[in-house]
C-alpha cells in the first residue's frame, strides 16, 4: 500500500487494504508532541487505533513550533 505521509510517498507492508492509524505510527515512529490530519481533516489522538488508513491516503504529521 502506497500513501502520502508529509507530500512524501511512503510504502507500507500490510496483509489487507486497510491498516490503522495506530499501526502505521508504530511503523514510523514520529517524534511526540504531534498532531495528525488524515485527507486535511485532524484526527483526535482518542480515534487513531480505529481510523483506517488506504491506498493513497494523505497524511500530515505536524509538530508545534515554539518561539516568538
Amino acid at each position: 500500500m502506497q500513501i502520502l505521509i508529509n507530500q512524501v510517498a511512503t510504502e507500507l507492508s500490510t496483509v489487507s487494504n486497510a491498516i490503522t492509524l495506530s499501526e502505521i505510527l508504530i511503523q514510523i515512529n514520529p517524534t511526540p508532541p504531534f498532531a495528525i490530519a488524515k485527507n486535511g481533516v485532524f484526527i483526535p489522538k482518542k480515534d487513531y487505533p480505529q481510523t483506517e488508513i488506504i491506498d493513497q491516503d494523505q497524511l500530515e504529521i505536524i509538530s508545534p513550533v515554539t518561539g516568538g
